[in-house]
This record gives C-alpha cells, structure tokens and sequence, in this order.
C-alpha cells in the first residue's frame, strides 16, 4: 500500500536525525520527497557531520519512494525562492510541507542565562531555529496551498503543553521552540480558509546519530546505553516520528489536526503505528509522570 502516491512533499533538515526519518517513511508511503540541507557530499555545515542529504534521498528510493537532494541554506531567501520553483517547475504542486530546520549552532549552551550566553552563538540559534522557518513558510506555502488538502507540519522539541509550563535549557533554545510553536498556531490561522492544515509535531527522546554517537552505541545496541542513562530506555528512532508525519500525511480527516500540538507518542496510540522494535514509546507521557518526578526508569505502560 502506497498512500502517498502521487504527493510532493518538502522536508527541510533532512540530513539527519528526524528530518531524516520523516523524509524515509514519506517516501516508504510512496511519496516524491525534496530532501534540503547543507551537508552534501561535496561538503559539510557548521555541525560537521557525515550525514548527507545525498544519503537521505538514496534512503527514500529504497524505501520505495523518490527522493530529491537539494543543497539548500534556508536562511537565504534566493535559493529557497529557487527551491520552490524547481518544485513547482518539476512536480506543478506541493503538498506537504515539514518545517525540521532547529537552531544548533557548535555546542549548545545549556543551563546558561542570557546573561551568561554567548550572544553570538545565542542569535544564530534563533536565526537558525526561526528565520528559517519562517523563510521557507513565505517562499512554499503558496504553491501548497493550490492544491486542497496540503498539510504543514512544524517540528519542535516539546508539546505545547510541556513548553508552557517548562523551561527548556537555556533562554535561546527555550525561546527557539516556543516560537515555533506561536509558528504552528498562526500558520493554522492562516492556511484554514484554503483547506489546508498546519500541525505542531514533537518526537520523544530522539536517538538521532549525534545522541547514539554520544552514548557510544548503535541503533541496533542502544539499549546498551540504559546501564548508565536509564531513561534513555523510553527514547525512539528516528522512523518513529516519519512515521507520525506519513499518518497524519495518509489521514482524510487530517483537517481536524489544525492548530493543535502533538506528539510521536500520541500519534501512535490513535493511528495504530510503532516504531522499529514494535513498541510505541510515549515519551512525553514518561517524562512528566516517570522522569521529572525522579521515580526509577520504568517503561511499563509507556512503550
């Protein structure tokens, strides 16, 4: 079954870790799918990983879709204005968008007032977390929404819910992920009257390449790591969340998603998905009643 045959979709960050994920499992529904980022075989980005969007689009034709590597710096607006018109050029729609891009820049800062920031690290955190969404928002949504139906999806770290109430870290990541939460909210304002749906979306605690390279494990030995991080057993891959975006991508009712928050976790419960190992890890849920409360790591109930 291919349920997103003959759609377009757009991932932004899809290099690695979610944007990645998502990027495979549109593609595994048999969607065309436009991979961007700045690591290319040809060279890296600032974070200076191996990943590439090369990888990426290779990773989407085995899943049985069609990937499209495209080098793109989505804070310049001349080569996301050219990206959407190659695609409107090549595929004459778009119809999913997934805003991935976050604002890492080196090593971030944590547990650092403004004060005691880096302030120029601090400020391309926020371009990097927010101008680039905003940018690709101007620049693609008007192609998405010639087609009814489209869907915009924001990624974030954290549901609306949890960043309400929780201070994220630091003041430039905190402020990061509650703007592109506002992002999710006027966006659904805005596409309603064209029929078209803007979600916030949050993965759990995420084993991108960068967290298992930190734990010095592998996707196929990350448990492992729970010896010494023992609520890293809640955490999930990166097709986790691809999954959630293809669900809510392949819903007919996907309309009735606009302008809320939501999770991997949720998604998997009402759409009947897991992740790799065949469990649905709700990792929100685990934080908030396991993890913060200080109660020994347990996932009974919770994946």
């Amino acid at each position: 079954m291919k349920p997103l045959a003959g759609k377009v979709a757009l991932v932004t960050g899809a290099t690695r870790a979610a944007g990645r994920g998502i990027a495979v499992q549109l593609g595994a529904a048999g969607a065309t799918v436009y991979v961007t980022g700045r690591t290319t075989r040809a060279g890296r980005s600032e974070m200076n990983r191996p990943e590439t969007i090369e990888d990426t689009a290779e990773l989407v034709d085995q899943a049985g879709g069609h990937g499209i590597a495209v080098p793109v710096d989505h804070l310049v607006p001349d080569q996301v204005r050219d990206l959407v018109d190659r695609i409107d050029r090549e595929q004459g729609a778009l119809h999913i968008l997934v805003n991935d891009i976050w604002g890492q820049h080196g090593e971030p800062e944590w547990d650092k007032t403004v004060w005691e920031s880096n302030l120029e690290d601090g400020l391309r955190l926020l371009r990097l977390g927010i101008d680039t969404h905003v940018i690709t928002s101007h620049y693609a949504l008007p192609l998405l929404i010639k087609s009814p139906g489209g869907l915009v999806i924001e990624m974030t770290d954290g549901t609306n819910d949890y960043n309400a109430h929780t201070y994220r870290v630091s003041f430039f990541y905190d402020v990061a992920k509650g703007a592109v939460g506002r992002m999710a909210f006027a966006l659904a304002h805005e596409l309603d009257k064209h029929e078209a749906t803007a979600v916030l979306l949050s993965p759990g605690w995420l084993r991108s390449e960068a967290m298992l390279e930190g734990f010095g494990v592998t996707e196929e030995t990350w448990r492992d790591a729970t010896e010494r991080i023992p609520h890293f057993a809640i955490s999930e891959s990166p097709s986790y969340v691809g999954r959630a975006v293809a669900a809510l991508a392949a819903d007919p009712d996907v309309r009735r998603w606009n302008g809320k928050s939501t999770s991997s976790g949720e998604l998997a419960q009402l759409y009947g998905f897991t992740d790799l190992d065949g469990s649905r890890p709700d990792a929100w849920r685990y934080i908030v009643e396991v993890q913060e409360p200080g109660k020994p790591a347990d996932t009974t109930g919770y994946r």
